[in-house]
């Protein structure tokens, strides 16, 4: 139960530190699975899922959690799109980008990651929810809506159930190093015998 919650807080930690500090703990999340499950229990399958369902918890537990907190807790705000735009990063992708000007005055420059994926058109009334503490960029909603996105919840909670399951059945059917042993030692055996 550790792991897949370990891999749940270092992506709210990567929320507010930032996504190298998410990345970092996501891997070392999933190295402790490979580890434990693998190395320690000698559950080689079990490790390869679990390890794959902590990096994949880890995909989708970031941006399910921004979202959900910032429309459960976070204070509603209107706002008009003053502009949308195309963005190049380093590496030739494109992004898009929405300028957007709160009821405040405040001018924020949303992008991807704030919900703004080129469905906002110019002087288009959205709302911004922002959170209470100033820590996390704020989400655009074309609706004051507090509704949650179903598939990324469903997402998240079965990689998180698919980390716990994977981790309690290789601890609940552990192989010893002698068991290990001593069954390369019956392969080996075997296999001298046919030759």
């Amino acid at each position: 139960m550790l792991i897949p919650l370990g891999t749940v807080a270092g992506t709210v930690i990567g929320l507010y530190l930032g996504i190298w500090a998410s990345v970092v703990t996501v891997l070392a999340a999933a190295a402790v699975a490979g580890i434990l499950v693998g190395g320690l229990w000698n559950r080689a399958g079990a490790a390869l899922l679990a390890v794959a369902a902590v990096m994949g918890t880890g995909f989708f537990s970031g941006p399910t959690l921004h979202e959900t907190y910032l429309k459960q807790f976070g204070e509603r705000t209107d706002a008009l799109v003053v502009d949308t735009a195309k963005r190049y990063n380093a590496k030739g992708h494109e992004r898009d980008i929405c300028r957007v000007v709160d009821t405040s005055g405040a001018v924020t420059d949303l992008g991807e990651r704030q919900n703004c994926y080129g469905q906002f058109k110019s002087k288009q009334h959205i709302t911004l929810f922002k959170d209470p503490h100033g820590g996390l960029d704020p989400w655009a909603e074309a609706t004051r809506d507090r509704g949650l996105d179903t598939v990324s919840l469903s997402a998240t909670g079965g990689m998180f159930a698919i980390t716990v399951t994977a981790v309690f059945y290789a601890g609940a059917r552990r192989r010893s190093g002698r068991e290990m042993d001593a069954r390369k030692v019956r392969k080996y055996a075997r296999a001298r015998r046919t030759a």
